[in-house]
């Protein structure tokens, strides 16, 4: 262990790793999909995305250990059409299954210019913008679908609908990894941060969220309660809107409203679902791509305090990498319970 000062334990990259591994397995969780859900954490936190780190780790210890995941469940996927592919996730976690279709999604649009991919029976794939890089770093234009269990009211409506539904896009350099990254999601702020304020009882900002009567609120416990605030008023809630319908009702998965919660363990399997498209950019382009890419790059980041989506994270990668990742110390000891 790197070190600890009071209330906080510091720990490398590589110990992340290890522990993050140790303790999935140690949860009734397998190898290979432990290995797979390992590296979304360790991204997490090299990206300074802790919500989506550790801090996620012990739900999804008791998920599997619950059997609200199955962690041993083993992702099919199949071709159902000449360049549509559909993942099965079986009720186990995303990430093996969005690996899984990965693998045959790249090869697929390199032959036919552009493929898409469903995943199905599927759960919290983590930081979504996670997925469409590792598809800009193989050289395809991205784009990436999640829905959630239901949080966010239409517009004009107090009951939930919605869940956060992010939506990532991602571009290829042309040199071998991503010119920028954009994940957002459909709300003001996604829900794995109110959760993270409710665990430290800190209130959170006027604007994030509404309690269950959809009055405005900074008390975390009320907001989960309630509904998230749509990003940009009603634009947001219809950009959560056509998220369910790609992630959700396009892979044939559960949608929002019927979906058990990502936080507690009660519901069974929230079986929902992710979509994803790749593109290659150099038959839509005539071979223009890299050019032109590399141009609206330079016109963005020449201005003086502009900078591309994505970028803070990836200036965080070297330095986490260096200092390592600093966390609660009761966070720590509830994670090496898991491993005992």
């Amino acid at each position: 262990m790197s070190g600890s000062t009071g209330d906080t334990v510091t720990l490398t990259i590589d110990e992340v790793d290890a522990l993050t591994q140790a303790v999935l397995v140690a949860s009734n969780t397998s190898e290979a999909n432990a290995r797979s859900v390992t590296r979304s954490v360790v991204a997490s936190e090299l990206d300074g995305i802790h919500s989506h780190g550790l801090a996620r780790l012990p739900t999804y210890c008791e998920h599997a250990k619950c059997g609200k995941i199955d962690g041993q469940a083993t992702p099919t996927v199949e071709q159902v059409a000449p360049a549509a592919l559909r993942a099965d996730a079986r009720d186990g976690f995303a990430h093996p299954a969005i690996d899984l279709g990965f693998a045959e999604l790249t090869t697929l649009a390199k032959s036919t210019g552009i493929a898409g991919l469903a995943v199905t029976n599927s759960y919290n794939c983590g930081v979504l913008g996670y997925h469409v890089e590792a598809l800009a770093n193989a050289g395809f234009v991205a784009l990436g679908y999640t829905n959630a269990p239901a949080s966010i009211a239409p517009a004009g409506g107090k009951k939930a609908v919605f869940g956060t539904n992010p939506v990532a896009c991602a571009a290829p350099d042309g040199k071998g990894g991503a010119a920028f990254v954009i994940d957002q999601s459909s709300s003001v702020i996604a829900r794995s941060e109110v959760m993270v304020h409710a665990v430290s009882g800190e209130p959170i900002p006027e604007g994030w969220a509404l309690d269950a009567d959809g009055q405005p609120t900074t008390d975390p416990t009320a907001a989960m309660k309630g509904t998230m605030v749509p990003a940009g008023g009603y634009k947001g809630a219809g950009a959560a809107l056509m998220v369910e319908m790609m992630a959700a009702a396009l892979s044939g998965s559960t949608l929002s409203t019927n979906a058990s919660s990502f936080g507690g363990n009660e519901g069974g399997s929230p079986r929902t679902g992710q979509f994803f498209i790749a593109i290659d950019p150099g038959p839509f382009s005539a071979g223009a791509y890299d050019e032109r890419m590399a141009g609206l790059v330079a016109a963005i980041t020449g201005q003086d305090g502009a900078r591309m989506p994505g970028s803070r994270r990836q200036d965080a990668r070297p330095r986490i990498a260096r200092d390592g990742v600093t966390f609660a110390r009761t966070l720590h000891e509830k994670l090496l319970g898991y491993r005992a």
